[in-house]
């Protein structure tokens, strides 16, 4: 099969790079053999990656189309196109709308079925928020064979707002090498690897939360994940700054860290929690949107309504009361079995084959 995604590694790692990471090996290691076709602003290059063969062909410029209001991640399609029909794949499975395009018309042409993982939650502002973006939406489901969301709360979206039936598969956590480690930090410490550049992740409002919980806890200590433009960077007491796209740092930040926060509007399930989660770290999160199907329980975290600060900085006070309960580690890690990798493969595997 072959997996569709606009960015990888290393230009990108957030939630829906690693997933494609994480069902590729999870493919490989049951004898499959994926392979990933992405793109880049470089030259074209194919190469093997730590088992996976990945594909990156060329994206051309998109400033002008940007400044235009269309939708971003069109001007690689025709290449990752070319690169599909290249191959022998049995299955095409995209995980961006535009790539679903690509895939789609691969379909049509093959006759070979194709899968589309919408990876967040549609809405209809976001719909709306972009030229051409709700017929891209339409095309891409009307073409795929089978449409995948990650929560029922994206599901429920999808009937509502573009029409469409989809099934549900939680995305994989690796067990493994998300696990708890050593002792926590001797300081309350709460993590954010959301990306502080994209407003829908409020990273705003958690730093200012975050001053009202120095108020009640004056050596706590947040550390958010680091933005390519220093500009970005909000400075306060207790605020510190580290590379959270790296996995291995990633890890470290939870196994130390008493709390993983992500107060996000409209986040689809929310990886981040949930790979705390396996390092047995309570969370905290919007009671919005698929992040309580996995923050579901009192045991695991805690979650608040609105916008608001002092609510933000009660959740966040509540969990770091949470972290000191000999019993939370447990509760948490149990939890985040319930999304694991292997778990997430068989699924897609059962998805594959039923298609096939």
């Amino acid at each position: 099969m072959a997996l569709l995604s606009p960015c990888y590694w290393p230009e990108v790692r957030r939630g829906s790079e690693r997933f494609a990471r994480e069902l590729a090996d999870g493919l490989i290691a049951r004898g499959h053999r994926p392979r990933l076709i992405t793109s880049h602003p470089g030259r074209p290059s194919v190469r093997v990656e730590e088992g996976l063969p990945v594909t990156r062909v060329w994206r051309p410029p998109g400033n002008r189309l940007r400044r235009r209001m269309y939708e971003d991640h069109l001007t690689h399609l025709p290449f990752s196109y070319a690169a599909l029909r290249a191959g022998d794949d049995e299955l095409a499975h995209a995980l961006y709308p535009t790539d679903a395009l690509a895939a789609g018309r691969w379909g049509r042409k093959t006759g070979r079925p194709v899968v589309f993982s919408l990876m967040g939650i549609p809405h209809r502002r976001a719909l709306a928020d972009r030229r051409g973006r709700m017929a891209i939406f339409e095309r891409a489901i009307a073409e795929a064979s089978a449409l995948v969301v990650l929560t029922e709360a994206a599901a429920a979206a999808c009937r509502r707002w573009l029409g469409a039936d989809a099934r549900v598969i939680a995305p994989g956590v690796n067990l493994d090498r998300f696990s708890p480690g050593r002792a926590r930090s001797r300081t309350p410490t709460i993590v954010c690897a959301a990306a502080i550049e994209r407003p829908r992740k409020r990273v705003g409002l958690l730093i200012e939360a975050f001053g009202l919980v120095r108020g009640e806890r004056p050596d706590a200590r947040l550390v958010l994940n680091r933005p390519a433009d220093p500009a970005a960077r909000t400075p306060g007491p207790g605020i510190v700054y580290a590379n959270l796209d790296d996995r291995d740092a990633l890890v470290e930040a939870y196994r130390t860290a008493w709390v993983s926060a992500l107060p996000s509007l409209d986040e689809a399930f929310g990886l981040v929690l949930a790979e705390a989660l396996a390092c047995g770290t309570p969370c905290v999160g919007s009671n919005l949107g698929g992040i309580p199907e996995v923050v579901d329980r009192p045991s695991i975290g805690r979650l608040f309504d609105g916008d608001e600060p002092a609510a933000v900085a009660a959740a966040l006070l509540g969990a770091l009361e949470l972290a000191e309960d000999p019993a939370t580690g447990a509760a948490c890690r149990a939890r985040a079995g319930d999304f694991s990798s292997d778990l997430c493969t068989e699924r897609y595997i059962a998805l594959y084959r039923e298609l096939l």
